[in-house]
């Protein structure tokens, strides 16, 4: 029997950002007061601690802050994906996702080139936000 992938726990703090991510909308907390945009949903804002916050659209561009190629994973769920690209795509708007990076040829990959996200259904009805690197 294959070992099945993590899903996301989705809870009243973080049901926006799952319900944007099954519609292919990246959305993100941002303070009313301050203007602050973060991820992970939080029940403050990072910057100011204000309760004020808002679920935003974000525009889903940023840039390749890191990543690593996965050769070998502990976790039998992704046994049949490796290799496969784990970074760190920094927004626009300032949070940082980890995310897969998907459809960019690993030799092509660069710390700092833009990327954009893109949603992926990992199990039915489950839809994470994943990056594709721009060249």
């Amino acid at each position: 029997m294959a070992a099945t992938k993590p899903v996301p726990t989705v809870d009243e703090l973080n049901r926006p950002f799952w319900e944007g991510a099954r519609e292919g909308r990246l959305m993100l907390q941002r303070c009313a007061g301050c203007g602050h945009h973060q991820f992970y949903p939080r029940p403050f804002c990072l910057a100011c601690a204000s309760d004020q916050l808002e679920w935003v659209q974000a525009s889903g561009d940023g840039h390749l802050v890191t990543f690593t190629v996965v050769h070998r994973t502990a976790d039998a769920a992704f046994a049949d994906e490796v290799p496969y690209v784990f970074g760190v795509v920094e927004l626009g708007e300032g949070p940082r996702l980890t995310v897969d990076v998907v459809g960019t040829p690993v030799d092509s990959l660069r710390c700092d080139m833009p990327a954009t996200i893109v949603f992926t259904e990992i199990a039915p009805g489950s839809i994470v936000p994943n990056a594709r690197g721009v060249p």
